[in-house]
């Protein structure tokens, strides 16, 4: 492992533990056995760091994201975008505190490039699910919305799940689609009365 990878992946471990402010730069240089100084010269800030952290999540989920076949049927292929989602979060576990809760703390510019990125995903289930109800697979309803509940769904896995639990990967995919379907072909949204038309 080369030493900037090692930086990452240590500064990863402490802004889940710790949080982003509470980690110092002189705890990042400890944990990887560097001076203060020395450290500056593999990395440009402690901002820098996060950044790289959360886009290098987003880089591994849109990665699986795009290896899902655009063929597949809705259902199949919200099975695979969510077994793809699913195997990120198990594999990036030390660190997903970090890009699910942290990256709030980056600079308005380093937040807008990662929002970017995460529209960009979360088009993905959108527009799978709109196909779904385009052909009549799930009811009417707000395809936006219906992603963001799915994604909502499957970030908050990182809260509970423990490799070493009684669920592995392929169960856990399996069963969290089997979820998502069902809420998506029974979804009955409630109209949405105008602007002064009363109760």
């Amino acid at each position: 492992m080369s030493r900037r990878n090692e930086i990452l992946d240590r500064a990863g471990e402490l802004f889940s533990t710790r949080g982003f402010h509470a980690t110092s730069m002189r705890d990042l240089a400890e944990a990887v056995g560097l001076q203060g100084g020395s450290l500056y010269a593999h990395i440009a800030s402690k901002e820098d760091l996060l950044f790289e952290i959360v886009n290098k999540a987003a880089d591994a989920f849109l990665r699986q994201a795009e290896l899902v076949p655009r063929d597949l049927e809705p259902e199949a292929r919200l099975r695979a975008l969510v077994r793809g989602h699913l195997e990120v979060i198990v594999r990036e576990l030390p660190r997903a505190k970090v890009f699910f809760d942290e990256w709030r703390f980056l600079s308005q510019d380093y937040q807008r490039r990662i929002k970017e990125r995460r529209d960009a995903y979360e088009a993905y289930f959108r527009e799978t699910i709109a196909t779904g109800i385009a052909q009549g697979l799930f009811p009417q309803q707000d395809a936006r919305l219906a992603s963001l509940f799915v994604l909502s769904a499957l970030n908050w896995v990182y809260q509970w799940y423990h490799p070493d639990g009684p669920l592995g990967l392929e169960a856990l995919s399996e069963q969290y689609a089997n979820l998502i379907l069902a809420a998506l072909r029974n979804a009955r949204p409630e109209p949405i009365a105008a602007p002064g038309s009363g109760s």
